[in-house]
């Protein structure tokens, strides 16, 4: 879906926001920037009819206003889309990049199985195909106007990526240990981990961890990982409330989570709750680390109140949510509550592509209100809207281009024309 119901700004022209003496001090440097676009889509400002965007040395938002009234530097480099609409780069709040080298390759419909066909997937996997893998989903997301992710995975191969690529995003290592009994070996393998990608970790780059659903995550090992989080000042994501099958699980010990498990012999009491209130019982849902919530379908409205008391984020992933016949997440009652709510396009195993567009019409969402979701919205749900989410001076440079045509006639999926992560063009 495009941003399909933004009306065509006015022809009043307004004065360019601009840093004071900017074209005075930047820096000589080919990074230097002038994009100019049919419309410019600031997300905090109305659109700008033939506006522009200049680019300074440092990767950040010089000046945005229209095409007469931003002068360019004699070194910059102008760039001219004369029928496109520039927007801030988009903001993939739930990704599994390690995974693109899976797409159509898990054909099972019922989620239970599902995950234990991934697993046996990844099992088969070499690290350097995860390797290969996690930096074609970078380049995937930057074709798609994505310039920053939420991405989970086990192997760190998408955040060496990100780091190799010089993308943005946040990685959360994934923990997983259903067995309360081993606890203690798996919080090792993770904190091994978290030491190991902590040099990859600087500027764009950034590190969290995951324990990674209630299926999959005994109670002592949620608390311990809170825990490290808290420690390392470490953000954290989690799966949570997805699947009815987890909610049998949480709240009556029952389902094909819980037989599984009592397979393995671990025991599974039933603790008459729904997911989100078992975190909250278990104390490890912190402001202090910022919980991102991924899917949160299976929801009502004490958990709502809850996610927003604790000051969690939620990462919604409309179209995988329909692909595993989970349900639909409430974005109404979540936004009315005041959560910071992106989107995520999840596994390409699930949806097939990193489609930001397609999710909001998923989720029934066009134009500006589309637009500010996967974008501003986003960048809020990861902690990151005073650096990215719009196009205002002073922020970094993540932009993207998009043709006319799109914003009514999206094509599947969306390709971006340009894409540009902190004033460096990495597609188009």
């Amino acid at each position: 879906m495009g941003i399909g119901s933004i009306p065509v700004p006015s022809r009043r022209r307004r004065a360019p926001c601009t840093r004071r003496s900017t074209s005075a001090c930047l820096p000589r440097s080919t990074r230097v920037l002038r994009i100019r676009a049919r419309s410019v889509h600031p997300v905090t400002a109305p659109p700008i009819e033939d506006g522009a965007v200049l680019v300074d040395a440092a990767g950040r938002i010089a000046a945005i206003g229209p095409h007469s009234q931003v002068a360019a530097p004699p070194e910059a480099r102008a760039l001219e889309f004369p029928d496109a609409v520039l927007v801030p780069g988009l903001v993939n709040c739930h990704t599994h990049l390690e995974l693109t080298h899976l797409a159509g390759k898990n054909a099972e419909r019922e989620f239970a199985p599902w995950i234990r066909a991934i697993r046996a997937l990844k099992d088969a996997t070499t690290p350097e195909e995860f390797s290969r893998s996690a930096e074609q989903g970078v380049r995937d997301c930057w074709a798609a106007g994505v310039t920053c992710v939420a991405d989970t995975g086990s192997t760190g191969a998408p955040l060496e990526a990100l780091a190799r690529l010089g993308a943005r995003g946040v990685y959360y290592q994934e923990v997983f240990g259903p067995d309360p009994t081993k606890c203690g070996a798996s919080l090792s393998e993770l904190a091994a981990a978290v030491r190991r990608l902590r040099p990859l970790a600087t500027g764009r780059a950034r590190l969290g961890v995951s324990p990674h659903a209630p299926y999959t995550v005994s109670e002592p090992l949620y608390r311990a990982t809170a825990e490290l989080a808290r420690r390392e000042r470490l953000p954290v994501a989690v799966h949570l409330a997805e699947s009815r099958e987890e909610t049998a699980l949480v709240r009556d010990g029952a389902g094909p989570f819980a037989d599984a498990l009592r397979a393995r012999g671990i025991p599974v009491p039933a603790h008459n709750c729904t997911p989100v209130q078992y975190l909250l019982r278990l104390g490890v849902l912190q402001r202090a680390t910022g919980w991102l919530c991924i899917h949160c379908v299976q929801v009502d409205g004490p958990d709502i109140e809850s996610l927003r008391n604790a000051g969690a984020a939620v990462a919604l992933c409309p179209r995988s949510n329909r692909a595993h016949g989970h349900g639909t997440a409430p974005l109404p009652l979540f936004r009315r509550a005041g959560l910071a709510v992106g989107f995520g396009t999840d596994s390409v195993v699930s949806t097939g592509d990193v489609d930001l567009w397609s999710e909001a019409g998923a989720a029934g969402l066009e134009g500006s209100e589309a637009l500010r979701m996967l974008t501003l919205d986003g960048a809020r749900a990861l902690g990151l809207d005073a650096e990215i989410g719009s196009l205002d001076v002073g922020k970094q440079a993540d932009l993207a281009v998009f043709a006319s045509t799109a914003l009514h006639r999206p094509p599947l999926p969306s390709t971006a024309l340009l894409t540009v992560v902190a004033g460096r063009v990495v597609h188009g």
